[in-house]
């Protein structure tokens, strides 16, 4: 799986300040976000060979695509590289289909036309194939911009921003689309976003970056139980995210069981089936710690931890506490004065009582 990695490392002081370095294994999603101007669309620019750093390198698949010390640097054309824009880069004079074709110059000119259409039926336009992009909707045009990505047979899959011109509900179903993807693809995929619900859907891996350099990378769970990454709290506030498996449905009052390394969580959540696998959000501001198990509460869950760190933000008045719970770490956050009340420290045990509201669920075809 290693050799058919992308690993990327990008150091320059200027014109556009880069200092990252990471990589991606096939079959991972990497989410690379940060406020705008940070770096992000530079960093997938370096990748597809549209910008070239002062010191850079990228490798993908074992091949060398980029290495500005050796002399190396494979043109665009050259790369196996499967791009998504924001605003679908399509032909208006083309059909769908024939967007498709255009980049399928690779294959044999009797296979283009059935292939495009088999790529236009995995992006659900199966029924449009004969359509122009202005008779088509944003999000539709964004399924043909993915399926002509898909032609290529790309080593790696870029998606800049893909779903910032559409609204809510076809974001929804964009990002349902991408994970039915991307869990047939084995390739490397690398996402750009500065919307943190696109993170929590749909990466494995996620790499924080402000003006231009790393800030964090590393698995998204990891990451999101992680109390002392106050750039993370600031952007997209503290919240723990783990895999949890619906173990009963309750259509009667909308509620579901989840259960999970650390136990059970009963959870608001419409569309999802018992058995199913999700993927479950729990905010930190969302959680009360106490000493004791309470009763007579409006509340169902609640679950025992052991506190293993506390993290105090900067120019803040609320103080992050991470708990262990089974296998999964939690956050919870609260202030100096309950950390004294409560005697919170690493070692302590104490009670987390959370909301079913307060848990978000999202189905999860890709393990984290």
């Amino acid at each position: 799986m290693a050799d058919r990695a992308l690993t990327v490392s990008l150091r320059q002081a200027g014109p556009i300040p880069l200092h990252v370095a990471f990589s991606c294994a096939p079959g991972d999603l990497l989410a690379i976000f940060g406020p705008s101007g940070s770096g992000k669309t530079t960093i997938l620019r370096t990748i597809a060979g549209l910008y070239e750093p002062g010191d850079a390198k990228v490798v993908v698949g074992g091949e060398t695509w980029l290495d500005t010390a050796g002399g190396i640097s494979r043109p665009p054309h050259r790369r196996a590289v499967g791009l998504v824009f924001q605003e679908y880069a399509l032909f208006p004079h083309m059909t769908a289909l024939a967007n498709v074709m255009t980049a399928l110059g690779h294959r044999p000119a009797g296979e283009r036309c059935e292939r495009a259409e088999q790529l236009l039926h995995r992006v659900h336009l199966a029924d449009h194939l004969d359509r122009r992009p202005a008779a088509l909707s944003g999000g539709e045009r964004q399924r043909v911009a993915l399926a002509r990505a898909l032609a290529r047979e790309p080593s790696v899959l870029l998606l800049d921003e893909p779903f910032a011109a559409v609204d809510g509900v076809v974001r929804r179903h964009l990002q349902d689309t991408l994970e039915e993807l991307r869990a047939t693809l084995d390739v490397p995929v690398v996402l750009v976003t500065h919307d943190f619900d696109d993170v929590v859907r749909l990466a494995t891996h996620l790499l924080m970056v402000q003006g231009g350099s790393s800030v964090a990378m590393g698995a998204l769970p990891d990451l999101m139980s992680r109390p002392d990454l106050d750039a993370l709290g600031a952007s997209a506030g503290f919240g723990s995210l783990f895999e949890a498996v619906v173990s009963r449905v309750d259509p009667e009052d909308g509620l579901v069981d989840l259960a999970f390394d650390g136990g059970t969580l009963r959870a608001s959540a419409r569309g999802v089936a018992q058995g199913d696998r999700v993927r479950a959000r729990v905010p930190a501001r969302e959680v009360i710690l106490a000493t004791e198990a309470p009763s007579g509460l409006s509340l169902h869950n609640t679950l025992s931890g052991v506190v293993t760190g506390t993290h105090y933000a900067p120019d803040s008045d609320h103080v992050v506490v991470q708990l262990t719970v089974g296998g999964v770490r939690l956050l919870a956050e609260v202030t100096p004065d309950a950390v004294a009340r409560l005697a919170i420290a690493p070692g302590a045990r104490l009670h987390l009582l959370i909301a079913p509201v307060s848990v978000r669920c999202w189905p999860a075809t890709v393990r984290v």
